[in-house]
This record gives structure tokens, C-alpha cells and sequence, in this order.
């Protein structure tokens, strides 16, 4: 009876070694998600009150349907404002940081004198906390005693001296400089990783046939690295466009909204002005246009194959 048994559930043994990950994820993700969706038809302070089992309208809930979604694309300039910027850090990052990235993982992966010290020095700026390096170079900025600021003083460039986290022309801009520092590891190791896949007799056989180092690297290295820098282009937009304990920790999304991005927005909404509903809409809007993002530059390396 046993052996049968067991050989009845033999097909569904990998469905059962599965079950305990399944149910993690539908509880710390699936349902968190329905009830982000159903919290975004309401109007609600979030305020709970002590009976547990009354009604919307005891809770301070007042189900408002798509009311929240449309305020958010009909009045809400901020929000649209707030996605720019981030867009604009984004920008930034997939250009300037990914380029250092890659450069310095070229370099590093030529054998150089002192190769494992570099990867380890480079690495160190991204596992560092957010709010730590937003302070140390809210300090490096400071327009009074700030090291940027003595340094062009220094080298006779003191009329460039200015607050930078404080002035509407250079706050996004110095942000978006913090973020790349911090950042551009991530991506070193990573295409690091991917040059170390490339076979050394591609290039051997390319120096035999006469082949200059940049059409090595324009006919090698880069159809090779093509899957690696999608990854690490996606993950560049999914992180700086959530950027937010960086900016908590210099600019607090000033001055004015020139340096807001979406997660503060969100963060604003619901803690500023006790409007949960109209935060977890943002929240889903802005969700489904990273999603989007992902999803048509997935699709760029079928299309070039």
C-alpha cells in the first residue's frame, strides 16, 4: 500500500520540494501585490482603528475606484516631473557609468600588476550604504567648507564655487554624479566576468590575421559581451530609477522638486499627505512602466540575432 502510494506521488515530488518556495513568495509577494492593487481603489489616511472587523468606512476607507489613477496622469505635473528626473539619472548611468564600467573591466582583465587589488578597490563604492555615501559627498559638496569647492578655489576656478546640492542648476546633475560612483561596480564586476568568458584564441587569431585592437574590440568583444551588457543595462534602469535613500540623504528631493524622483514622490504621498491609496497608485504606475522598460529592451538582442 505504501509503495503504491509513493509511486503515485512520485510524478508531484518536484511540485512538493517546491511548495515551501511558492508559499513564501505568495506571501511576501503575490499577496502584498493584491493588496497594493485593492489599496490603490481607496481613499485612506492609513490610519487603523482598534476594531479590526469593521466596516470601509469605519476604517477611514472610501472606495473611490480609478479615481486615484486618473489624478495621477491628469493632476499630478510633480509625478510626471519626478519620472524625468530619475530618467534623466538613468540617462546618465547607462551612458557615462556603464562606459567607466566597461572600460575599467578592459583594463583590469589585461593582466595588469596588482589586477585583484583593483577589482576589490572598485567594488567597494556599491556595497557601501546609500545614506553613508550620501553624507560623505553632501560633505564633499557643502558650499561652504565642501573639498569640491576648496579644490577649484585651489586651482584658480573660484568663481565655478557654488553650493551644489542647493542650486536648481546642479543638484540633479551632482546627484546623478553620487549615484554613478556608487554604482559603476556592479557593472565592472559583471562585464569583468563577461570579458574572463571570451576565448583567448579569438584575439590570437585576430592579431594573426593583422586585426588593430579596435577592430578586435568591435568585432570580439562586443557581440560577445551583447547578452552581459543587457544585463546590466536593465538592472542599471530598475536601480537608478528607484533611486531613493541617496537622495533622502543630500537633497530630500530639493530645492524646490528639481531633485524628486518617483520613490520620494511615492514616499511623500503617503507619509506627507496621509494619501495611501494615492501612493500605492503611483507605486503600480510606476511599476508597470519599469515593466514595460524591461520587457522591450529584453526583446532588442532577438531582434539583432
Amino acid at each position: 500500500m505504501a509503495s503504491t502510494l509513493s509511486d503515485r506521488l512520485h510524478p508531484y515530488k518536484p511540485y512538493l520540494f517546491l511548495l515551501p518556495a511558492l508559499a513564501l513568495f505568495a506571501i511576501f509577494s503575490i499577496y502584498p501585490f493584491f493588496l497594493l492593487t485593492a489599496t490603490s481603489c481607496l481613499n485612506w489616511d492609513g490610519v487603523f482603528p482598534a476594531n479590526p472587523f469593521a466596516s470601509l468606512q469605519a476604517y477611514g476607507q472610501q472606495f473611490v475606484g480609478l479615481r486615484n489613477y486618473l489624478e495621477v496622469f491628469t493632476h499630478d505635473p510633480v509625478f510626471w516631473t519626478s519620472f524625468a528626473q530619475a530618467a534623466y539619472i538613468t540617462a546618465l548611468a547607462l551612458t557615462v557609468q556603464n562606459a567607466l564600467a566597461l572600460l575599467l573591466a578592459i583594463a583590469v582583465n589585461r593582466r595588469l600588476v596588482g589586477a585583484g587589488a583593483y577589482r576589490t578597490i572598485f567594488f567597494i563604492p556599491p556595497i557601501l550604504s546609500e545614506i553613508v555615501v550620501g553624507l560623505i559627498w553632501f560633505w564633499i559638496y557643502d558650499g561652504n567648507f565642501g573639498i569640491f569647492n576648496n579644490a577649484l578655489t585651489q586651482l584658480g576656478l573660484g568663481a565655478w564655487t557654488r553650493s551644489w546640492l542647493a542650486d536648481p542648476k546642479t543638484a540633479l546633475t551632482a546627484v546623478a554624479i553620487i549615484h554613478m560612483w556608487k554604482g559603476f561596480g556592479w557593472g565592472f564586476v559583471m562585464f569583468l566576468a563577461g570579458l574572463q568568458t571570451i576565448p583567448e584564441e579569438l584575439y590570437e587569431a585576430a592579431r594573426v590575421d593583422g586585426a588593430n585592437a579596435w577592430y578586435r574590440f568591435r568585432h570580439i568583444t562586443l557581440p560577445l559581451l551583447l547578452p552581459v551588457a543587457m544585463v546590466v543595462s536593465i538592472l542599471t534602469i530598475l536601480g537608478t530609477m528607484q533611486i531613493f535613500a541617496l537622495i533622502i540623504a543630500t537633497t530630500q528631493g530639493g530645492p524646490g522638486y528639481h531633485t524628486e524622483v518617483p520613490i520620494t514622490r511615492i514616499f511623500s504621498s503617503m507619509l506627507g499627505s496621509s494619501r495611501f491609496g494615492y501612493a500605492c497608485a503611483q507605486g503600480i504606475i510606476f511599476g508597470l512602466i519599469l515593466l514595460t522598460f524591461s520587457l522591450i529592451q529584453m526583446r532588442f538582442p532577438r531582434r539583432s540575432t
